[in-house]
């Protein structure tokens, strides 16, 4: 399928460099999809969270898109067949190269249950580390929203996030790893449940309850400036006006972001707007 040809989905087409796709089963993303991806080696409890969401996200009416490789991929894809809803299948290699090979199984089910697997490489590709960096502009492309359900800090994962950044999707992530711990910090809706993840649907972006902070953490995060005055300080002066080293000031801004009290902007940082 080639950008123009019929059924070809409006959201790649819309990329600066339209992928051809080679596919299989019907790709239904034309009404509205999420993209539902994190880490290959997520704990059992992490998959368990896929599953349920990706199910009660097809309840609600939406295809579920992922990457078909193990851990959450597979969960999110297992649990959209669950809820009797449809999948989409991305994959990092030739259409005709199952890889994972013990996913084969699932890829059948997927299109037996009206959904699609499709690749933007030709037939015999073999899975290799850019193929899938590629891959993951195309699963954020297909959706509207995209979570991240499990991520360490170097996850491929967070490449589909990144992509979902710049291509201007919803992003949102379920906190309790590095890397989706980090997503939310920086403004990624968070995702604890059925009922969150149904706020980010209707547009919103819920945030996680922000923890007491300890006296140096207040009057650090007093001593910035808030919005919508956009002025900001660096670390450095920081330090310098409470009487901070500069690497505790520096360590303390992290973890006050990562808490979701401030926020990181070009030149320095700045209290957050609810905070």
């Amino acid at each position: 399928m080639r950008p123009g040809d019929r059924g070809y989905p409006a959201a790649l087409a819309a990329l600066s460099v339209p992928p051809r796709l080679d596919g299989v089963g019907a790709l239904a993303t034309t009404g509205p999809a999420i993209a539902i991806v994190g880490s290959r080696a997520a704990s059992a409890a992490a998959m368990a969270t896929a599953h349920a969401l990706a199910r009660h996200a097809v309840g609600r009416g939406r295809v579920v898109v992922s990457g078909g490789a193990l851990g959450i991929d597979t969960a999110a894809h297992r649990g959209a067949l669950a809820g009797a809803g449809v999948t989409v299948v991305v994959l990092g290699t030739g259409l005709d190269v199952a890889y994972p090979d013990r996913n084969g199984g699932l890829f059948t089910d997927v299109v037996a249950g009206g959904g699609a697997v499709v690749s933007m490489f030709g037939r015999g590709a073999p899975p290799k580390r850019w193929h899938f960096v590629a891959r993951n502009t195309v699963i954020a492309a297909l959706a509207e929203v995209v979570l991240v359900v499990a991520a360490e800090a170097r996850s491929g994962s967070l490449h589909t996030a990144a992509a979902a950044r710049r291509l201007g999707r919803r992003l949102a992530a379920v906190p309790g790893t590095a890397g989706t711990d980090d997503l939310i910090a920086t403004g990624a809706a968070a995702v604890i449940d059925a009922a969150t993840l149904d706020q980010v649907f209707a547009g919103a972006t819920p945030r996680l309850p922000r923890r007491a902070l300890d006296g140096s953490e207040a009057a650090l995060v007093a001593a910035l400036p808030a919005l919508p005055d956009r002025a900001v300080r660096s670390p450095a002066a920081l330090a310098a006006a409470l009487g901070l080293r500069f690497a505790a000031a520096l360590a303390m801004l992290g973890e006050l972001e990562r808490a979701g009290w401030v926020e990181a902007v070009a030149d320095g940082y700045r209290r957050r707007d609810d905070a």
